[in-house]
Protein backbone atom coordinates (compact mmCIF):
# COMPACT_ATOMS: atom_id res chain seq x y z
CA UNK A 1 0.00 0.00 0.00
CA UNK A 2 2.89 2.40 0.80
CA UNK A 3 3.96 1.97 -3.01
CA UNK A 4 0.49 3.10 -4.30
CA UNK A 5 0.73 6.28 -2.28
CA UNK A 6 4.04 7.59 -3.54
CA UNK A 7 3.39 6.15 -7.02
CA UNK A 8 -0.28 8.38 -6.70
CA UNK A 9 1.51 11.38 -5.52
CA UNK A 10 3.94 11.73 -8.35
CA UNK A 11 1.44 12.41 -11.22
CA UNK A 12 2.31 16.07 -11.42
CA UNK A 13 -0.15 17.09 -13.59
CA UNK A 14 -3.19 15.08 -11.86
CA UNK A 15 -2.88 15.06 -8.56
CA UNK A 16 -1.26 18.61 -7.87
CA UNK A 17 -3.19 20.60 -10.32
CA UNK A 18 -6.34 19.66 -8.90
CA UNK A 19 -4.91 19.88 -5.38
CA UNK A 20 -4.43 23.09 -6.42
CA UNK A 21 -7.78 23.95 -7.42
CA UNK A 22 -10.18 22.76 -4.67
CA UNK A 23 -9.59 25.27 -1.54
CA UNK A 24 -11.86 25.24 1.00
CA UNK A 25 -12.73 28.09 2.58
CA UNK A 26 -12.60 28.39 6.17
CA UNK A 27 -14.14 31.16 8.59
CA UNK A 28 -12.07 31.22 11.65
CA UNK A 29 -14.05 34.69 12.69
CA UNK A 30 -15.18 34.30 16.27
CA UNK A 31 -12.75 31.59 16.95
CA UNK A 32 -10.76 33.15 20.06
CA UNK A 33 -7.25 31.90 21.03
CA UNK A 34 -6.08 32.02 24.81
CA UNK A 35 -3.60 34.29 25.03
CA UNK A 36 -0.64 35.45 27.09
CA UNK A 37 2.98 37.16 27.46
CA UNK A 38 5.36 35.69 29.29
CA UNK A 39 9.07 36.94 28.87
CA UNK A 40 8.22 39.30 26.13
CA UNK A 41 6.50 36.68 24.21
CA UNK A 42 3.29 35.84 22.94
CA UNK A 43 2.11 32.36 24.10
CA UNK A 44 -0.91 30.57 23.02
CA UNK A 45 -2.88 27.72 25.35
CA UNK A 46 -3.08 24.60 23.58
CA UNK A 47 -5.93 22.97 24.65
CA UNK A 48 -5.12 19.42 22.88
CA UNK A 49 -1.49 19.17 24.15
CA UNK A 50 -2.85 21.40 27.71
CA UNK A 51 0.28 23.64 28.09
CA UNK A 52 1.55 26.93 26.60
CA UNK A 53 3.59 27.04 23.97
CA UNK A 54 5.51 30.39 21.95
CA UNK A 55 2.75 31.58 19.20
CA UNK A 56 4.63 31.10 15.87
CA UNK A 57 2.86 31.65 13.02
CA UNK A 58 2.65 28.13 12.39
CA UNK A 59 1.34 27.51 15.90
CA UNK A 60 -1.16 30.05 14.91
CA UNK A 61 -2.34 28.03 11.84
CA UNK A 62 -2.48 24.96 13.91
CA UNK A 63 -4.40 26.34 17.10
CA UNK A 64 -7.43 27.97 14.67
CA UNK A 65 -7.41 24.33 13.05
CA UNK A 66 -7.78 23.06 16.29
CA UNK A 67 -10.30 25.28 17.72
CA UNK A 68 -12.10 25.02 14.29
CA UNK A 69 -12.30 21.35 14.43
CA UNK A 70 -13.42 21.08 17.78
CA UNK A 71 -15.60 23.85 18.44
CA UNK A 72 -17.07 24.17 14.52
CA UNK A 73 -16.71 20.86 13.63
CA UNK A 74 -17.56 18.83 16.37
CA UNK A 75 -14.35 16.42 16.47
CA UNK A 76 -13.83 14.94 19.51
CA UNK A 77 -11.39 16.39 21.19
CA UNK A 78 -10.35 13.13 23.14
CA UNK A 79 -9.61 11.79 19.55
CA UNK A 80 -6.83 14.75 18.55
CA UNK A 81 -3.19 14.43 18.64
CA UNK A 82 -0.93 17.44 17.73
CA UNK A 83 2.99 17.58 17.35
CA UNK A 84 3.49 13.79 18.39
CA UNK A 85 6.74 11.91 16.96
CA UNK A 86 6.27 9.32 14.55
CA UNK A 87 8.60 7.07 13.06
CA UNK A 88 9.01 7.88 9.20
CA UNK A 89 11.71 5.36 7.57
CA UNK A 90 14.40 5.65 9.66
CA UNK A 91 13.90 8.92 10.54
CA UNK A 92 12.20 10.55 13.63
CA UNK A 93 9.52 12.91 12.77
CA UNK A 94 6.66 15.51 13.79
CA UNK A 95 3.23 15.48 12.74
CA UNK A 96 1.08 18.30 12.69
CA UNK A 97 -2.40 17.15 13.80
CA UNK A 98 -4.06 13.56 13.51
CA UNK A 99 -7.50 13.15 14.16
CA UNK A 100 -8.26 9.25 15.31
CA UNK A 101 -11.77 7.74 14.40
CA UNK A 102 -13.45 5.55 17.35
CA UNK A 103 -11.68 2.60 17.14
CA UNK A 104 -8.58 5.06 17.61
CA UNK A 105 -7.52 4.54 13.92
CA UNK A 106 -5.78 7.65 12.01
CA UNK A 107 -8.49 9.27 10.39
CA UNK A 108 -7.55 12.66 9.22
CA UNK A 109 -3.98 13.65 8.92
CA UNK A 110 -3.10 17.54 8.78
CA UNK A 111 0.12 19.26 7.98
CA UNK A 112 -0.11 23.02 8.96
CA UNK A 113 2.00 25.90 7.67
CA UNK A 114 2.54 29.15 8.66
CA UNK A 115 0.36 31.30 6.42
CA UNK A 116 3.78 32.99 4.20
CA UNK A 117 4.42 29.51 2.70
CA UNK A 118 2.48 28.81 0.37
CA UNK A 119 0.94 25.42 -0.36
CA UNK A 120 3.31 23.34 -2.56
CA UNK A 121 4.53 19.81 -4.27
CA UNK A 122 7.08 19.83 -1.34
CA UNK A 123 4.74 20.53 1.53
CA UNK A 124 1.92 18.12 0.07
CA UNK A 125 5.06 15.14 -0.35
CA UNK A 126 5.91 16.34 3.59
CA UNK A 127 2.40 14.96 4.49
CA UNK A 128 2.51 12.12 2.40
CA UNK A 129 5.75 11.14 3.68
CA UNK A 130 3.82 11.22 7.37
CA UNK A 131 0.95 8.95 5.61
CA UNK A 132 3.45 6.08 4.29
CA UNK A 133 3.03 5.62 8.58
CA UNK A 134 -0.08 7.01 9.60
CA UNK A 135 -2.31 5.55 6.61
CA UNK A 136 -5.22 8.07 7.54
CA UNK A 137 -8.39 8.16 5.48
CA UNK A 138 -8.15 12.49 5.05
CA UNK A 139 -5.77 14.20 4.28
CA UNK A 140 -6.03 18.18 5.16
CA UNK A 141 -3.08 20.70 4.23
CA UNK A 142 -3.48 24.23 5.33
CA UNK A 143 -1.48 27.61 5.73
CA UNK A 144 -4.71 29.24 7.55
CA UNK A 145 -5.34 30.90 3.97
CA UNK A 146 -5.55 28.09 1.63
CA UNK A 147 -6.64 24.31 2.71
CA UNK A 148 -6.83 21.35 1.15
CA UNK A 149 -8.54 18.18 1.75
CA UNK A 150 -8.49 15.00 0.20
CA UNK A 151 -10.24 11.42 0.99
CA UNK A 152 -7.58 8.74 0.32
CA UNK A 153 -9.62 5.71 1.16
CA UNK A 154 -9.03 4.52 -2.28
CA UNK A 155 -5.46 5.67 -2.92
CA UNK A 156 -5.67 5.04 -6.62
CA UNK A 157 -8.53 7.39 -7.04
CA UNK A 158 -7.96 10.42 -4.39
CA UNK A 159 -10.93 12.77 -4.19
CA UNK A 160 -10.54 16.05 -3.43
CA UNK A 161 -13.50 17.89 -1.25
CA UNK A 162 -14.70 20.86 -1.14
CA UNK A 163 -15.81 20.87 2.45
CA UNK A 164 -13.64 19.35 5.81
CA UNK A 165 -15.51 15.91 6.52
CA UNK A 166 -17.71 15.66 9.31
CA UNK A 167 -16.59 13.54 12.40
CA UNK A 168 -16.87 9.60 11.50
CA UNK A 169 -17.32 9.70 8.25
Amino acid sequence: MKGEIWEHSKIQSGVLSVFLSVNISIDFRGIVLKLRKAEDKTQVYDPIRKKWLQLTPEEHVRQYILCYFTATLAYPQSLIAAEKAISVGARTKRFDIVVYDRNHNPWMLVECKSPDVPLSRATFMQLLSYQTTLQARYWVLTNGHETFCADASDVNNILWLSDLPAFGL
